[in-house]
């Protein structure tokens, strides 16, 4: 149910008195935690703790960084996934773009692309993990674009650092299937 479908109700709901609004609002706040989180650092964070997120992220992922290279595919997989979704979270709560992108990067970047093939099982992970690569580099490069011409222009380096690393590397192929530019002007 939305609330644009039910006119009156936005109405009444702006009626209600102050005391009554603010339970009620509390009440849907405690049932979504991203809301939550996304409130708390909206009302009560600063710049400070922005790059304080952004550097808790970075160093989550450097110490992972060297076990990633000791797992087959299916497990490597695994890791980068939350890696990813970790930025995404951080995403949803900060609404910084710029930091969702640069995390991205930071992260692409870093992750190697040679694992050990599982022995066990009929899937070939190394295919999915090479799909779920180039698409969230893909989907990272559309976002990279969305931003304001002078933070391309501090992101482009590394960016074009990214596509170098999986152009000279055995994802060549998929990244070409893919319509990976080979760089980013």
């Amino acid at each position: 149910m939305k609330l644009s479908e039910h006119k009156n109700l936005k109405s009444a709901i702006t009626d209600l008195p102050v005391k009554e609004k603010d339970r009620l609002l509390l009440r849907l706040i405690a049932k979504d935690k991203v809301l939550t989180e996304h409130l708390h650092y909206k009302l009560l964070e600063s710049e400070i703790d922005l790059e304080d997120r952004k550097e808790k992220i970075k160093a989550d992922v450097s110490e992972q960084i060297p076990e990633l290279k000791k797992l087959n595919a299916k497990e490597a997989l695994v890791k980068v996934r939350k890696m990813i979704t970790s930025v995404n979270h951080f995403y949803k709560v900060t609404k910084d773009p710029i930091g969702e992108v640069e995390l991205k990067i930071f992260i692409l970047n870093n992750v190697p692309f040679d694992y050990r093939r599982s022995i066990l099982g009929y899937r070939d992970y190394m295919i999915l993990f090479s799909s779920f690569y180039i698409k969230t580099v893909a989907v990272t490069i559309n976002k990279y674009r969305k931003l304001h011409e002078d933070l391309q222009f501090d992101l482009s380096e590394n960016l074009n650092n990214l596509l170098d690393k999986i152009y000279s590397s055995k994802l060549a192929a998929s990244a070409e299937a893919s319509s990976l530019p080979r760089e980013i002007n």
